[in-house]
């Protein structure tokens, strides 16, 4: 069974036919979806959707590029969201230096909240992190270092310096579609010495649809193009890759294994 870790199933590209979409997942070998939540006006529709699916679970949290859309949510706010059965995770939060549609400093603010509540409930923190390397691994590491929490980068796109430490700090990388770009030869070299055991795979649909469906709407289906390439680049069998990827996801997200 294939896992699709990281997908916005409540986006408007899907809003004609999310039921085929996960259907058609499904029939695809993908078990498992969790969708993400970026802002907390969407978090009832967010949640509905996996309420009202079978293998279908949420997170709860406001993306770095909303932070300013709003004020600031707490931590308490967001882990009182957390006792609902299918809230498995917490984010995506972060931080996002490449379109600064948010101020820095409440980006910051709004990520140590979400660090705050993946502390204080145990669900992993799923991380963005956009040309904010330096600050990202400061923040984690300060706070790691105060309380443990569990961490999830997700949609991997940067460094093997920021994978090494986060594996360091005991943390899991998500790789998506980007795997397979042609132009991706440094992100595929970053992710070399990443440990099997802290890989997890993703869509991020509706964005970054893998080749061959580049340039297309993604879906949680094209995970498994994502698994195809990460088995190429480990020099394991797809079936391997599924296997180990899937006990990753609920490894980390143990909170599917009760639901």
């Amino acid at each position: 069974m294939l896992v699709d870790s990281h997908c916005h199933l409540n986006f408007p590209d899907f809003k004609d036919d999310i039921d085929n979409v996960i259907a058609r997942a499904k029939a695809a070998g993908v078990g498992v979806m969790q969708t993400i939540c970026t802002e907390m006006a969407e978090f009832e529709e967010v949640y509905s959707i996996a309420e009202r699916n079978e293998g279908v679970f949420c997170s709860v949290g406001v993306h770095p590029n909303d932070s300013g859309k709003q004020e600031i949510i707490s931590a308490q706010e967001l882990i009182d969201k957390t006792s609902r059965k299918k809230v498995i995770g917490i984010g995506e939060t972060g931080l996002d230096y490449h379109y600064e549609y948010s101020d820095r400093e409440l980006q910051k603010h709004s990520f140590l909240e979400h660090i705050k509540t993946a502390q204080a409930t145990g669900l992993p923190l799923i991380v963005h992190t956009r040309d904010a390397d330096e600050d990202t691994i400061k923040i984690l590491s300060d706070e790691i270092s105060k309380s443990y929490f569990k961490i999830l980068i997700h949609c991997f796109t940067s460094t093997k310096h920021l994978a090494d430490t986060i594996v360091k700090l005991g943390g899991y990388i998500s790789v998506s579609g980007i795997i397979t770009f042609k132009n991706a030869q440094s992100i595929r070299n970053a992710l070399s010495d990443v440990p099997l055991d802290r890989i997890l795979i993703e869509t991020d649909s509706p964005f970054l649809a893998p080749i061959p469906y580049r340039g297309k709407r993604n879906e949680p289906t094209y995970v498994t193009e994502v698994n195809k390439a990460l088995s190429t680049l480990k020099n394991i069998s797809e079936e391997e890759c599924t296997k180990i990827t899937t006990e990753n996801f609920f490894r980390l997200f143990d909170k599917a294994k009760q639901s």
